[in-house]
Order: structure tokens, then C-alpha cells, then sequence
């Protein structure tokens, strides 16, 4: 993929040049009583620092442009990029910043024409810089959270203008696509989430690459009724059992709970093992498999997470997700979390500082690692101005 540095080297240096960056501010929002929604995690606005303040230090005029939730190609207040701008203008105050892209169909429709109007800088709802209508000299991905979708503002820029990765895409795609390639051994994967459904390719890719595969979250009961066991009351998806089964027959390492933190019909939490009676609901992995895990963990030099191990919200069944995310702080390996809840976990324990790799795109990062490529991606590689 072209780099900063060759976009700098392709347009003569970046003095003068309008730049278009296109972020991931798609952060989480908090309501405030009587007021504009807070960000609860600014992780991504954060990440982005490194591109633009290099592109604004060597005296580019950069605007950033992003999407927030998913209003309906019309403008809705409560998608608005203002608790955004806000922050981003007290770490780089330079940067002027187009309103949510999403407010216009053109953005997910990938309309051509809605691109045309972007880098000519014909869409000037923006916060803070100079709202002029200049067309753009140059366009830079930072995006990694939204590179896996085909829109507009992902795929359109570099088939028209000269365009780099920024600092952040280039390292998600660096880690998060090496995980295929060039893990070193033994390689172990955790995933965790409510459903098979929806990480089924990212388990059979992981299959193919993992010496060790540990599963917990919701979607392990399905799992769980593909060995025989009754799960109660838990989250199971019936039409997978037979690709459970399947997986489970493979011959792969696969590692599942042994043992069940559940709440029983009465309301009370329980420590239970492996089948659960009717009535019964799990919502975390038990002690003794967070104590295996951790064995496991220990052991790897690669490990990359994604998905939490329970209900961490309810800090009844958080003990799961927190002894995971402790054993990969604690391990030797090399440790990427991989975005989403995941990231928020992290976070939340307080031990971020100690992973190697947080990525900001759980979506993106699992599409990544199933696919090998993401449309933001070829689309970078794929550009005529290079």
C-alpha cells in the first residue's frame, strides 16, 4: 500500500496541499441529561493523532471526514460529529472536520457522484479550519473501522487522487493481517460474543492458521449442545450444532469451558459445570476455565482475542472477561485484542497499557483475518495515482 511518505514524494512535497483524511470517529456516545451526548471512549479520535499531526507539521491543509452511527442518508441530530469535533480540536486544532458523512445516501450507496462532490469540496458542513470549497490535492485512509465496507468515501478517493494509508490502517493491516502470515508459535486465539453466526469464517480462518482455538461467550453453548451437553436456558443457535459438530470432529484444538457461571431460575448465580438444567442461563465461563485458559494463554507467544467471555457488563459475570484479559497482560506473548467489547474490556479493567496491539475495528480486524484483504485495502493498492 502507498505510505505517507509516498504520497508526500507524489505530489511534490505537502506545503500548501489540501489533504483529505478520512477517520474512524464512529466512538461510542453517552446521554447527558439536557445536553449534547458525551464520548464514553475516544480510543479512535486518539489514533488518529499520529496521521494528521504529521500531515499538518509538514504544512498540508488537512480536513477529516467520518461517519457516526447509522443515520439514514439524512442529517439527524443525534448522529451529529459535534462531541467529536470538541475533542479533536483540543488535540489538534488545526484540522477542520466535514459533518457526519452518513448524512448523505451517496456515502453507503457509493454513489459516484457523491464522491465527486466530497474531494471537490463541495460537502462544507464542517467544525473548526476553514470551510472553503476548494477541491482536494491528495487523499489519505486512517479508516481501518469502516475500511471493510465499499463506500464512498472508502473506495471512490483513490481511484481520483493521489492517496496513502495513514499511520493507523497501515499498522491494523501490519498486525491484524500478518496474524495469517507470520504469528509466531504457538499461536493461540480467544473468542468470545454472543453468536456463532456471526464469527463462523473467522473460526474456520483462525482453524487454519491457530495451534490452539479457546472459545467462551454465548457462542460456546452451541458448542456446548454439538458434545451432548444441555445448556438450559443459555444462548444457542440450533441450525449451527451440526457445523459445531463439524469443527469440533476436525481434529483442531478446540479448548471449550469446562465449567459455567449461570443465574438459575430463582434469580441466584450459580457455579456449574458443562450442562446446565432448564431454567438455568450462562453467562460467563466458571473459575476453572478461566484458570485453564490462563494455562493456555501462558503458554503462547502469539494471542489474539476477540469477544468477551460473559455478560462483563453485569459485574456478576465479568470475572470471565477480566481473567482473560488479565492472563493476556500477565503472558509473554505477543497480544492483540481485537477492538469492539474486547477493547472495551481492556479498557475498562484498566490494564490497556499492557497489550501490545488494541485494534479499533472489530469488524474490520475479523473480516481482515478471514478474508486477507478489505475493500479500503485493494482500493489503496489498486489506485491509478500512485
Amino acid at each position: 500500500m502507498p505510505l505517507l511518505e509516498d504520497l508526500e514524494q507524489r505530489l511534490g512535497g505537502l506545503d500548501g496541499r489540501r489533504i483529505l483524511v478520512r477517520c474512524d470517529f464512529n466512538v461510542p456516545l453517552r446521554d447527558v441529561p439536557d445536553g449534547q451526548p458525551e464520548i464514553a471512549d475516544d480510543l479512535r479520535i486518539r489514533a488518529a493523532l499520529p496521521t494528521l499531526n504529521w500531515l499538518t507539521e509538514r504544512g498540508a491543509a488537512v480536513t477529516a471526514c467520518s461517519h457516526l452511527g447509522r443515520p439514514s442518508g439524512t442529517p439527524e441530530e443525534r448522529y451529529s460529529l459535534a462531541p467529536v469535533a470538541e475533542r479533536l480540536g483540543k488535540a489538534a486544532p488545526d484540522i477542520a472536520l466535514v459533518e457526519n458523512l452518513r448524512f448523505h445516501a451517496g456515502e453507503t450507496a457509493n454513489d459516484p457522484a457523491f464522491v465527486d462532490a466530497l474531494l471537490a469540496g463541495e460537502v462544507v458542513v464542517r467544525f473548526g479550519g476553514a470551510a472553503t470549497s476548494m477541491p482536494f490535492d491528495g487523499y489519505v485512509n486512517d479508516a481501518f473501522g469502516a475500511s471493510h465496507r465499499s463506500h464512498a468515501s472508502i473506495v471512490g478517493p483513490p481511484q481520483r487522487l493521489p492517496s496513502a494509508a495513514g499511520r493507523l490502517l497501515h499498522r491494523e493491516a501490519e498486525v491484524l493481517g500478518g496474524l495469517r502470515t507470520d504469528a509466531k508459535r504457538p499461536f493461540v486465539a480467544v473468542l468470545g460474543g454472543a453468536k456463532v453466526s456471526d464469527k463462523l469464517g473467522v473460526v474456520e480462518a483462525l482453524l487454519a492458521v491457530v495451534d490452539t482455538l479457546v472459545i467462551g461467550g454465548g457462542m460456546c453453548f452451541t458448542f456446548l449442545a454439538a458434545l451432548g451437553h444441555s445448556i438450559g436456558d443459555s444462548l444457542c443457535e440450533p441450525d449451527f450444532i451440526e457445523t459445531c459438530t463439524r469443527l469440533l470432529g476436525s481434529g483442531a484444538n478446540i479448548v471449550l469451558p469446562a465449567d459455567i457461571t449461570a443465574l438459575d431460575a430463582g434469580g441466584t448465580v450459580r457455579q456449574m459445570g458443562r450442562s446446565l438444567p432448564d431454567g438455568c442461563c450462562g453467562l460467563d465461563i466458571g473459575p476453572g476455565s478461566a484458570a485453564e485458559f490462563d494455562d493456555v494463554i501462558a503458554g503462547a507467544r502469539t494471542v489474539f482475542w476477540n469477544g468477551p467471555m460473559g455478560m462483563f457488563e453485569d459485574e456478576r459475570f465479568a470475572a470471565g472477561t477480566r481473567a482473560v484479559a488479565q492472563s493476556l497482560a500477565d503472558c509473554r506473548a505477543f497480544t492483540v485484542v481485537g477492538g469492539g467489547d474486547s477493547a472495551a474490556a481492556v479498557a475498562q479493567f484498566g490494564i490497556a497499557p499492557y497489550m501490545d496491539h488494541i485494534s479499533t475495528g472489530g469488524g474490520a480486524g475479523l473480516e481482515l483475518i478471514e478474508h486477507g484483504d478489505l475493500p479500503g485495502l485493494a482500493a489503496l493498492r489498486d489506485s491509478p495515482h500512485q
